[in-house]
Protein backbone atom coordinates (compact mmCIF):
# COMPACT_ATOMS: atom_id res chain seq x y z
CA UNK A 1 0.00 0.00 0.00
CA UNK A 2 1.77 2.88 -1.11
CA UNK A 3 1.32 6.49 0.12
CA UNK A 4 2.46 7.84 -3.16
CA UNK A 5 0.20 5.70 -5.57
CA UNK A 6 -1.30 7.79 -8.25
CA UNK A 7 -4.80 6.33 -7.64
CA UNK A 8 -7.29 8.71 -8.86
CA UNK A 9 -10.72 9.43 -5.59
CA UNK A 10 -13.90 10.09 -6.87
CA UNK A 11 -13.70 12.79 -3.63
CA UNK A 12 -10.31 14.35 -3.88
CA UNK A 13 -10.83 16.20 -0.46
CA UNK A 14 -11.60 12.06 0.67
CA UNK A 15 -7.57 10.93 0.18
CA UNK A 16 -6.38 11.73 3.98
CA UNK A 17 -9.56 10.35 5.58
CA UNK A 18 -9.45 7.02 3.34
CA UNK A 19 -5.89 7.43 4.12
CA UNK A 20 -6.40 7.29 8.20
CA UNK A 21 -9.38 4.89 7.95
CA UNK A 22 -6.66 2.59 5.81
CA UNK A 23 -4.59 2.42 8.88
CA UNK A 24 -7.33 2.35 11.68
CA UNK A 25 -8.47 -1.24 10.43
CA UNK A 26 -5.16 -2.12 9.93
CA UNK A 27 -4.59 -1.42 13.45
CA UNK A 28 -7.79 -3.24 14.67
CA UNK A 29 -7.25 -6.21 12.35
CA UNK A 30 -3.37 -6.42 13.40
CA UNK A 31 -1.93 -6.13 10.49
CA UNK A 32 1.98 -3.91 11.07
CA UNK A 33 0.68 -1.56 8.20
CA UNK A 34 3.26 1.93 8.39
CA UNK A 35 4.09 4.97 6.78
CA UNK A 36 6.09 4.24 3.96
CA UNK A 37 7.75 0.73 2.69
CA UNK A 38 5.28 -2.31 3.91
CA UNK A 39 6.92 -4.67 1.18
CA UNK A 40 7.61 -6.51 4.24
CA UNK A 41 3.78 -7.71 4.15
CA UNK A 42 2.25 -10.27 2.22
CA UNK A 43 -0.43 -9.69 -0.03
CA UNK A 44 -2.99 -11.36 2.01
CA UNK A 45 -2.32 -9.40 4.97
CA UNK A 46 -2.79 -5.95 1.92
CA UNK A 47 -5.85 -7.81 0.83
CA UNK A 48 -7.63 -8.12 4.69
CA UNK A 49 -6.73 -4.77 4.90
CA UNK A 50 -8.90 -3.71 1.86
CA UNK A 51 -11.48 -5.96 2.33
CA UNK A 52 -12.54 -5.18 5.78
CA UNK A 53 -12.55 -1.50 4.53
CA UNK A 54 -15.00 -2.70 2.21
CA UNK A 55 -16.64 -4.81 4.54
CA UNK A 56 -16.89 -1.69 6.84
CA UNK A 57 -18.04 0.80 4.39
CA UNK A 58 -20.66 -1.66 3.07
CA UNK A 59 -21.78 -1.77 7.11
CA UNK A 60 -22.35 2.11 7.54
CA UNK A 61 -24.01 2.64 3.96
CA UNK A 62 -26.51 -0.16 5.57
CA UNK A 63 -26.85 1.75 8.91
CA UNK A 64 -27.31 4.98 7.14
CA UNK A 65 -30.12 3.68 4.67
CA UNK A 66 -31.61 1.92 7.47
CA UNK A 67 -32.10 5.58 8.82
CA UNK A 68 -29.29 5.25 12.22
Amino acid sequence: MNNNSNSSHSVPQAREAMNKFKYEVASEIGVPLKQGYNGDLTSAQVGYVGGYMVKKMIEEQERQMAGR
